[in-house]
């Protein structure tokens, strides 16, 4: 039942259960205060001393037995006494007044007390009225009792008992309205932020945003969402994007190898076979055309994975990493020369995208070096990895966009390539901690730099 209520309609019962609880702590607490006073009272009244005279009197009264003469005015007691009776150790009583009340063990005890020790207890008279009962030992063997009724005080717990239960009423309904009240009031900022979910739920609108006021927790979730809101679009975005650009990318070597294979077709349907050296030339080219989207494929593949979609990170000599990548960029360009300057440098990452990330950087360097003055340096020093070609450069206001995917310089568009290499060197320096950036070096050309966090040490155990 429960389960299914609104959080409004349990915060409201929440509330007003915790006032009423605390209403009616407080209504019996205050009943058993009053009770108490009443009763130290009625004691008070029981204390009300009755001097050697009284004591006498009650004796000489108990000594002439019933009989005795209590109406005259020789014998009428110096004091107002509603009800007293001695008692003695064997269990006798002498009652003066018209409420007897019962003797009980404990009673009886007192009277082989010291003189002068007392005790208060409830009791009934022999008619069953309640009454507030004083006993004292007033000599060897003898106790007096003396008693009040305890009916007024009854009468009055009764009425204020009455009392609290309507005051406790009214709080408890009077908390309720209170806790309807703040309910409305502190969970309106969570209303709105459910309806904008179930607009983005409905709609798949992630520009929706929530109106954040003040500081508390609740102005917290707020951020968050549209934080949440902001990144899915961007992601969205760059999804979409990616997918768009993929497309446009992939369109021209689909076109191309469609119409290679299509000449090859039609040469061979129409019984006029190419002559074997143009057919050398059109497979080698359907070839190079398969490598490249192979090779744009890979890079959607590795651009596509979150950051935490990685091999496991190892130690890793970053050193040897570049060394591997240095001798892999000689292989495929014999004839640009490659000066290199490595320092031992370990850190923890994926060394298989490292290495890719260095590939990528080399590659560039070679493309744009061949053919001119000067060869391609590579460095690593403290962490700090160089790579840096004479090239033409790139124009100052392309900088910003180098590392985005697809982009290509106006330099490089007549040159092959899917413009994903230096999205994929950003996208795995960013997950081994690291930072990069191109610029313009001096003298021509562009300089590639790399910072990993690291050691010039191997770690222990690695």
């Amino acid at each position: 039942m429960n389960g299914r209520r609104s959080l409004r309609s349990r915060l409201t019962l929440l509330v007003a259960a915790a006032v009423a609880l605390a209403i009616a702590v407080c209504a019996v607490l205050c009943w058993f205060v009053v009770r108490a006073e009443l009763l130290r009272q009625v004691e008070r009244s029981l204390e009300v001393p009755k001097g050697p005279q009284g004591v006498e009197w009650i004796e000489s009264y108990c000594a002439g037995g019933p009989a005795g003469p209590r109406e005259s005015s020789e014998h009428r007691p110096p004091f107002r006494i509603p009800s007293v009776q001695l008692i003695y150790t064997g269990g006798g009583r002498c009652v003066v007044g018209t409420a007897p009340v019962k003797v009980t063990p404990a009673d009886l005890a007192l009277t082989q007390a010291p003189p002068g020790t007392r005790r208060f207890r409830d009791g009934v008279t022999d008619g069953g009225e309640e009454v507030r009962v004083m006993t004292r030992n007033v000599g060897p063997g003898i106790a007096i009792m003396e008693s009040r009724s305890l009916e007024e005080v009854q009468a009055t717990l009764a009425a204020l008992a009455w009392i609290l239960a309507g005051v406790t009423a009214l709080g408890v309904f009077c908390a309720a309205s209170a806790g309807l009240l703040v309910s409305r009031t502190a969970l309106r900022p969570v209303g709105r932020l459910t309806e904008a979910v179930e607009y983005v739920a409905r709609t798949e609108d992630l520009d929706t945003r929530i109106p954040v006021e003040g500081t508390d927790e609740i102005a917290r979730l707020g951020v968050s969402f549209n934080a949440m809101t902001a990144a899915l679009a961007g992601s969205r975005e760059r999804q979409r994007r990616l997918i768009a650009d993929a497309g446009h990318e992939l369109r021209t070597p689909l076109t191309s190898l469609r119409a290679n294979i299509d000449l090859l077709l039609r040469s061979e349907n129409t019984g006029r076979p190419l002559d074997p050296a143009p057919k050398h030339r059109l497979l080698t080219n359907l070839k190079a055309q398969f490598e490249e989207m192979s090779t744009l494929v890979g890079d959607l593949l590795q651009l596509s994975r979150a950051e935490d979609e990685h091999e496991p990170y190892v130690e890793v000599a970053f050193h040897e990493v570049v060394e591997e990548a240095v001798r892999r960029a000689r292989l495929r360009a014999p004839d640009t020369p490659i000066e290199v300057e490595l320092r031992p440098w370990y850190l923890r990452g994926d060394q298989a995208a490292l290495e890719r990330a260095v590939v990528n950087l080399l590659d560039n360097a070679v493309k744009f070096s061949h053919g001119r003055e000067g060869p391609v340096r590579v460095r690593l020093r403290d962490g700090e990895l160089t790579v840096r070609d004479h090239g033409p450069g790139i124009p100052r206001g392309e900088l910003p966009y180098v590392f985005d995917r697809f982009w290509r310089s106006s330099s490089a568009r007549s040159m092959p390539g899917s413009g994903l290499g230096l999205a994929i060197v950003a996208k795995a320096v960013r997950d081994a901690g690291g930072e990069v950036e191109l610029e313009n070096a001096e003298g021509g050309g562009t300089l590639a730099r790399v910072r990993l966090p690291g050691s010039f040490a191997r770690p222990a155990g690695a």
